[in-house]
């Protein structure tokens, strides 16, 4: 059997469930879970190394920069925001309706430590880019015995 990576068509519904699944099995991250009820959506990330950092898009048009919140606590990097609803016309009745709407939170937890002082954040085009430095390994200290 080959496998085969899964192209970008795949459907929504399937990457929720997909997102579920993974939830379900990562150990609890404290504050940073959010309940699944109280999420109304989740924006698309991508997660990728390079020897010296590590790289985080998020894909959030619609996004306002002000309703963004980045933090990084014990290795968990957490994005939160929400989009607002558009404001509908008078008389104006939805018949079909697929903009994603509310409140998200993305979490991830890093593979190995950050240097938070050098993390950059640059929000263009409704691309929210995080670069965060992997901290340098502590040295180590030879102690001289008296």
């Amino acid at each position: 059997m080959k496998l085969t990576k899964a192209t970008p068509q795949v459907p929504r519904l399937r990457q929720e469930f997909d997102r579920l699944f993974e939830r379900f099995f990562e150990p609890p991250i404290g504050r940073f879970e959010m309940p699944l009820m109280e999420t109304e959506w989740a924006p698309a990330l991508d997660y990728s190394e390079t020897e010296k950092e590590f790289v985080v898009r998020l894909e959030a048009p619609g996004v306002h920069k002000e309703n963004l919140d980045v933090t990084l606590e014990q290795n968990v990097l957490s994005i939160s925001g929400k989009r607002e609803s558009r404001k509908e016309e008078e008389g104006e009745d939805f018949i079909w309706k697929e903009r994603d709407e509310g409140k998200f939170v993305r979490s991830l937890r890093l593979p190995k430590p950050v240097d938070p002082e050098n993390v950059t954040a640059v929000y263009q085009d409704g691309i929210l880019t995080l670069r965060l430095p992997k901290a340098e390994p502590a040295m180590k200290n030879r102690i001289t015995i008296r």
